[in-house]
């Protein structure tokens, strides 16, 4: 058993919660031992983890802009409901503007020379091509007249060295799919000028900051006449938007107990501003990773999500809540209070009351609340309702000892 339970030497008043006050007391000169004892009883029991953590919207993004303009329209306020799309400030285009104009001509004129340089190529190729061919024909005739003698060697190497230079003349030409095309460095130029056209047509596009999703915005961190790029502070987005039509709680499990946890286990959410009342929880996601505990402490834990199941509530994000998980649960079970256990040798006990004696009943723990414990007995022992166990067990309580059950503090 987890629970461990402490041993009480000597008369003692103790509270056994939901039985009343009981008091231990020691042999009477009969040798009959008095026992205050509480009767199993069949009910449901939960073992729950206690955890607190912050509540959040389920999703969440920061909005920012990398564009040095002024914020021109500052059109929505902290607490406003935003849909995805919708326009949350505008920026000063004139620069912008210009900037799109210069790419545009740039590209432009890297465009017009691409084709100027493709027509050259198809032109150039053309007579490369003819002189080749003109060159070819006349190797060839002066082969035939060497070889039969009419022509010196000296002709026939010149006409050999023509057809050469025509020949690298023709295979200067860049070719894609047999045509001639221009040199790659004025394609890589046009394509260059394309994208810093796109780029620059694509922060046109910018100066309309919108709400990449549906919530509502939790942050506004800039006005009207700062620059979109500079924010209250360093490193903070213009605007942060949640959705808080969903609420999750993030928490951190300890590694001692997350084997316990599992997705759709219930949890029963509390918090300040909820006045004393209660929200339904659920866990929807635990990290396959754990990580270090702040503070310095060696222990492990494993980031979890509960989700609130209940979207009308007081509950709003940003603030710490507690919620208890109901890790186990079982109904209609024969428990006993977790103080009525004793372990020996490895063994969980009852020591029940029986026929004016005692007898320890070994027993399997099963499901562990705060206060009672569920309990099977085992082997072929017997234990139900009608039995009377010691409360408050105790090592010297041997086996088969005369005793005599005190019930209700009587």
């Amino acid at each position: 058993m987890n629970k461990k339970k402490k041993l009480i030497i000597g008369g003692a008043v103790l509270l056994i919660a939901g039985f009343g006050v009981i008091q231990v007391m020691g042999a009477g000169k009969s040798g009959t031992v008095q026992v205050n004892t509480v009767a199993p009883v069949r009910t449901l029991v939960q073992e729950k983890l206690s955890v607190s953590g912050p509540v959040s919207g389920t999703d969440s993004v920061d909005v920012v802009s990398n564009l040095h303009a002024e914020v021109e329209k500052l059109l929505v306020k902290e607490g406003d409901r935003v849909e995805a799309g919708q326009v949350l400030a505008v920026l000063n285009d004139e620069e912008i503007r210009k900037e799109v104009d210069m790419a545009r001509n740039d590209y432009e004129l890297a465009v017009t020379a691409l084709e100027e340089q493709n027509r050259e190529a198809g032109s150039g190729y053309e007579k490369a091509l003819q002189d080749f061919n003109t060159a070819q024909n006349n190797y060839s005739r002066m082969k035939v007249l060497f070889d039969g003698g009419s022509i010196p060697q000296v002709d026939l190497e010149t006409a050999q060295n023509a057809l050469n230079d025509a020949r690298r003349e023709k295979d200067s030409f860049q070719l894609e799919d047999g045509q001639p095309v221009a040199p790659d460095s004025y394609r890589l130029q046009a394509e260059k000028a394309r994208f810093e056209y796109e780029k620059k047509q694509k922060e046109l596009e910018g100066v309309e900051i919108t709400a990449p999703i549906a919530g509502t915005v939790i942050r506004v961190n800039t006005k009207v006449g700062r620059f979109a790029d500079q924010t209250d502070e360093s490193h903070v987005p213009l605007f942060i938007i949640e959705n808080l039509d969903v609420l999750e709680m993030e928490i951190e499990v300890s590694e001692y107990s997350i084997g316990k946890v599992a997705v759709g286990q219930q949890a029963l959410v509390s918090a300040d501003i909820l006045g004393g009342e209660t929200v339904e929880g659920e866990v929807v996601s635990i990290s396959p990773t754990g990580q270090e505990k702040s503070g310095g402490s060696n222990e492990r834990v494993v980031p979890t999500r509960i989700r609130i199941r209940d979207k009308h509530t007081k509950l709003i994000a940003g603030i710490t809540a507690r919620a208890e998980i109901v890790l186990e649960e079982a109904e209609d079970a024969l428990c006993v209070p977790a103080t009525a256990l004793i372990q020996k040798d490895g063994i969980d006990y009852v020591q029940a009351v029986r026929d004016g004696m005692l007898h320890w009943i070994p027993v399997d723990i099963g499901v562990e609340g705060d206060l009672m414990t569920e309990v099977t007995p085992s082997g072929d022992e017997t234990l139900d309702e009608s039995d009377q166990v010691a409360a408050m067990p105790r090592e010297e309580y041997a086996e088969g000892m005369k005793a005599a059950a005190r019930t209700g503090g009587q």
